[in-house]
């Protein structure tokens, strides 16, 4: 499983030109999912990034976390993260999960994000032509593989 992570002020998803996510400060997780991620992956992953201290402190030090904010969390599946480009110019997807298995993996990751956070998640819509806004905070932009631990 690969994450994005990007601190926002601000970010949004649009489908059809209808606003169905909309959040304030704190996370957009971009996440790709693989037939060969497990329930270890998406914890792991949920774990990371609800105690990744990427927020600043009173000193403007990164030294808090998601919780200690208790910022927002917008979360949008992202299959184009699996993407090969070792051969050729067009980017191959056959890592990426199909969506029998990515579907409930996905909403697992969101329903086991929001627990670990104890805050509420707002999604986009799983193989949807969304249109995502953000005002990335920093620029803070975090990438995580869940099979790259070490």
């Amino acid at each position: 499983m690969r994450i994005v992570i990007q601190r926002v002020s601000e970010a949004s998803v649009t489908i059809n030109q209808i606003v169905v996510a909309n959040i304030a400060h704190g996370l957009l997780i971009l996440v790709g999912i693989e037939s060969a991620d497990t329930e270890e992956d998406m914890d792991w992953l949920c774990q990371k990034i609800v105690n990744c201290r990427i927020f600043g402190d009173e000193q403007g030090v990164m030294n808090r976390s998601l919780i200690d904010i208790q910022g927002e969390l917008l979360v949008v599946s992202q299959f184009t993260l699996h993407a090969s480009t070792k051969k050729g110019n067009r980017p191959s997807y056959i890592q990426a999960a199909k969506p029998d298995f990515a579907i409930p993996m996905y909403e697992n990751f969101v329903q086991t994000l929001q627990k670990k956070a104890n805050l509420p998640v707002q999604t986009g819509q799983f193989g949807a032509d969304m249109k995502v806004r953000l005002l990335n905070d920093g620029p803070v932009t975090i990438l995580m593989d869940s099979k790259n631990r070490i």
